[in-house]
């Protein structure tokens, strides 16, 4: 097995064409292109359907590196998996985190598992086969793959699985029906959901976290089914799944790590403050114990029973702004406020990523050289 290291690097952006800190970085050396295995952001669009911020992300990404990587944006985009997640509401603060990936000598010296990153692609799916089984059954296999490919074999060591997922559009829709096929539903909006569930039913599978099959007529209904671990956000650019596996292993020698807890609703304060004891920081933003924070990964959503702890939330009724824009905002505040920054990834609409109302929350950490 061969040894790799990781490095994980948290750029702020002006805005979703924003290339120059990336860029900078790789004039000073900081980060080698070629080095580049996936690249996951916050954009300051609606997060919906027609948020074209985080396609245009993309592109300005792909067109920066081409050159550096001798090879057209297309096949760039082909290469690295970006998964950009629209909505900055509150404090959340645009940034996009670069992680890179090269192998290396064996290194004895490094005790214990450190964060290792692995990555896959599903097939393209038909409009049909989104938030159906086919979704959970080829993004199980991708989880797999991608586990193989960041060295990890404990499903125990996954603490982060970030997927992007396509959307329904009228046009996939109309070529579903010409073909004499139903869509799981006839709303580009809550195709978005479907997508999601599905594709985190798919790694709830692939990590044993569900012992019985799944049927079509689980997702977005049987919500006792859920991965602790996934975090899956729905697009227009693609019509496949692009699959990150982020854990811990023995076969990595970076100098950062990775836990997780799981928040039960939005107000999870204590859930937030265990992930970040489970890699040795405190709730400040103060390093703890030779270690700094590098990032915060967490979902967000409203809790579709209408409340939170006994008491009535109106996320679910606003006519004005969607639920899952309300979602980011409280939660991102709650994390900022115990990260001490509010630059931290949070994603919107957590179907079946962890219990209703909540959601997966992890923290990656670097561990500082001793002095």
């Amino acid at each position: 097995m061969r040894t790799t290291a990781v490095d994980v690097v948290r750029i702020a952006t002006k805005g979703p064409g924003d290339v120059s800190g990336l860029l900078g970085l790789i004039a000073e050396g900081r980060i080698d292109p070629k080095s580049i295995l996936a690249i996951l952001g916050k954009t300051e669009g609606n997060g919906g359907v027609n948020d074209f911020t985080r396609e245009y992300a993309v592109s300005a990404l792909c067109v920066a590196l081409a050159p550096h990587l001798d090879m057209s944006p297309a096949a760039v985009e082909h290469r690295i998996a970006f998964v950009m997640s629209g909505g900055t509401e509150g404090v959340l603060s645009p940034h996009i985190t670069v992680f890179t990936r090269r192998s290396v000598a064996d290194q004895s010296t490094i005790s214990g598992k450190r964060l290792s990153i692995g990555m896959a692609h599903t097939r393209d799916f038909l409009p049909e086969e989104l938030g159906r089984s086919a979704q959970i059954q080829e993004t199980a296999k991708a989880i797999t793959a991608a586990m193989a490919d960041a060295g990890i074999t404990d499903p125990r060591d996954v603490h982060f699985v970030q997927i992007k997922c396509p959307l329904l559009t009228s046009e996939r829709m109309e070529a579903a029906v010409a073909r004499g096929n139903k869509p799981a539903t006839t709303s580009a909006y809550t195709s978005m959901a479907y997508s999601r569930g599905a594709s985190a039913l798919g790694v709830a599978v692939a990590l044993a976290e569900i012992k019985d099959p799944v049927r079509d007529e689980d997702v977005l209904r049987r919500y006792d089914l859920f991965s602790s671990v996934a975090s899956t956000s729905a697009g227009i650019e693609l019509m496949h799944n692009v699959v990150i596996v982020l854990g811990n292993s023995d076969t990595s020698a970076s100098p950062y790590e990775i836990g997780h807890t799981v928040m039960d609703d939005a107000i999870d304060a204590a859930a937030v403050i265990d992930a970040l004891k489970s890699v040795g920081l405190p709730a400040s933003s103060e390093p703890g114990a030779g270690r700094e924070l590098v990032n915060i990964f967490a979902k967000a959503e409203a809790s579709p029973s209408g409340t939170v702890r006994g008491f009535r939330h109106t996320m679910l009724e606003d006519t004005d702004i969607s639920s899952t824009r309300h979602a980011r905002a409280a939660v991102g505040g709650l994390i900022a406020g115990l990260a001490g920054t509010g630059a931290v990834y949070v994603s919107g609409g957590a179907e079946h990523q962890g219990p209703p109302g909540g959601g997966p929350v992890a923290v990656i950490v670097r561990l500082l050289p001793e002095r």
